[in-house]
């Protein structure tokens, strides 16, 4: 895949679109995908995977970008080239400096199935050859707020252990009623509907569903059934992106 710019705003939500990879993992893509063929700068690719016991992905390489992963149900037994060795458990999140280039496993634990959210963010041209690292911290290390009409964890952004080369802010949103993300301006971001339904700007929105926002503003998030997105937004490299499989270039 490869994509320099984006598609600009959608008028209405995406479905995401599913993902079958070759390990045996069953992926809901957000983008890019056939019916957003873009990456969404910083941002290379999201979605949410499912691994079923006895799945994985076996021992791969990566380079030229970050990943964070987000549990939502199970556990994950994560392993790399650094000699790291952990198991994020649900609400847990791990974050890999790819860099000049590591190689990592992931696999269910205890024999039982787990899904959550993998997040690809570009790393600029000159930071692109940095040293690799991981880093992880337990759901209780994520600061959650109860907001207007929503109850918000942050997974990446003020007050969470978790930071990237790039400026950004990752929200897991539980909206009770309505909630306001307001994306600062000049920054792209989108979000993503993890369960339950509700409407983005007065547009309906479920589980899969993302909305790509490229110009920095409010967004309007309303509950039908108790709704639970996550809201992620970052500032722009302004170059292109350029993936080759586990690489980005």
């Amino acid at each position: 895949m490869q994509s320099n710019g984006h598609a600009g705003d959608s008028s209405e939500p995406i479905a995401g679109q599913t993902i079958r990879h070759g390990t045996g993992v069953t992926a809901t893509r957000a983008f890019p995908t056939n019916a957003y063929p873009s990456n969404l700068d910083p941002f290379v690719l999201f979605e949410r995977f499912f691994i079923d016991p006895n799945e994985g992905f076996p021992t791969h390489p990566h380079r030229g970008f970050e990943i964070v992963s987000y549990m939502l149900e199970g556990g994950m037994e994560h392993a790399d080239s650094l000699g790291v060795s952990n198991t994020a458990a649900t609400g847990d999140v791990m974050r890999i400096t790819t860099g000049s280039g590591i190689e990592h496993s992931e696999f269910p634990a205890d024999d039982a199935a787990c899904n959550g959210l993998q997040l690809w963010i570009n790393l600029p041209r000159d930071r692109k050859a940095i040293d690799p690292e991981y880093v992880d911290a337990a759901a209780d290390e994520l600061p959650t707020a109860t907001d207007d009409g929503a109850t918000v964890t942050t997974v990446v952004g003020a007050g969470s252990p978790i930071d990237l080369e790039t400026p950004m802010e990752y929200l897991d949103v539980r909206v009770s009623e309505s909630w306001t993300w307001s994306i600062p301006d000049g920054w792209s971001g989108f979000c993503y509907g993890v369960a339950g339904s509700g409407l983005v700007d007065g547009d309906a929105f479920g589980e899969g569903d993302v909305r790509p926002v490229t110009d920095g503003r409010s967004v309007e998030i309303r509950s039908e059934d108790g709704l639970r997105v996550v809201a992620v937004s970052g500032q722009p490299h302004g170059e292109p992106i350029r993936q080759r499989g586990p690489f980005v270039l």
